[in-house]
């Protein structure tokens, strides 16, 4: 078993690492195109190996792509290719509803989610509809929240408009088992190059993205380098603050990096114990 892992900055490839090697003392630093890839091979409960590779490739869904790319790639002609790339990093959660009246009117074309609840989705799950800040985020579609054009009416998608994606579904049965093993909370994690920075933009978003649980500005980008290789996809965040105005004062990052390396000392093991099928299913 292959994984890789991409995060933004080196910070959080850090606070995965940490995790990681508690399993996995010894790690390589490797050069690769756009980067440096740290090397652990932690010990899976099966005794399988398992090699996962860290990159921080920067910041947005550009940046993550590229890097995602190269490195999918990379091992690829090495004839060593990945089996899961996983965007992982903080974001800001969606832990409270924005006031009703932030939303408009109107009801602009979009690519969300239908109001019927997806199963095992957060809204589903009495006690788990909403973040708290230092939780652990699973992504069950990773969704390009502001892919797309202002019209008249509102917001259009690029599938509205007739082109494109901006949904990858990881696999259910993954999601399901780092949800449950990490306590996390699973929804729809949102891909934004312009973080959310006013309740009415974020009301607007869980209008159009009602599964909605957290956003950041990787996960798009990781899986959609992903989805071009045919590698399945994955996104785990932890929540370091609030979706809405920013008030850097409420922000705890040093907790939800600390939550992350929690978090990926629960995950590597888990994911030691698992192969994919082309489908990207257990097998």
């Amino acid at each position: 078993m292959r994984v890789l892992i991409v995060t933004a900055v080196p910070a959080e490839r850090d606070a995965v690492v940490r995790g990681i090697a508690a399993t996995a003392p010894e790690v390589a630093e490797l050069p690769v195109p756009g980067g440096v890839i740290h090397r652990l091979s932690p010990v899976p409960p099966t005794g399988r190996p398992l090699t996962v590779d860290v990159l921080a490739a920067g910041v947005g869904p550009a940046a993550a792509a590229a890097g995602t790319a190269a490195a999918l790639t990379a091992a690829a002609v090495a004839r060593t290719p990945y089996d899961l790339a996983v965007s992982a990093g903080i974001g800001g959660g969606f832990t409270a509803t924005p006031p009703a009246t932030a939303a408009p009117a109107t009801t602009p074309r979009t690519a969300a989610a239908p109001a019927t609840t997806r199963p095992g989705s957060a809204t589903t799950r009495p006690g788990s509809t909403t973040p708290r800040l230092g939780s652990v985020v699973v992504a069950d579609a990773i969704v390009a929240a502001d892919l797309g054009a202002e019209t008249p009416d509102g917001f259009a998608a690029v599938t509205d408009l007739g082109f494109g994606t901006v949904e990858h579904l990881p696999p259910a049965p993954l999601v399901a088992a780092v949800a449950e093993a990490t306590d996390a909370v699973r929804g729809t994690v949102l891909t934004v190059s312009t973080v959310t920075g006013s309740a009415e933009r974020a009301a607007e978003l869980l209008r159009r993205h009602p599964h909605a649980v957290a956003e950041a500005m990787e996960g798009f980008g990781v899986a959609e380098a992903a989805a071009a290789q045919a590698v399945p996809a994955l996104e785990v965040r932890t929540v370091s603050n609030a979706v809405g105005p920013r008030d850097r004062a409420a922000w705890r990052i040093g907790e939800a990096m600390e939550a992350l390396t929690s978090a990926f000392a629960t995950i590597a093991p888990l994911l030691g114990t698992w192969t994919f099928d082309p489908e990207g299913t257990r097998q």
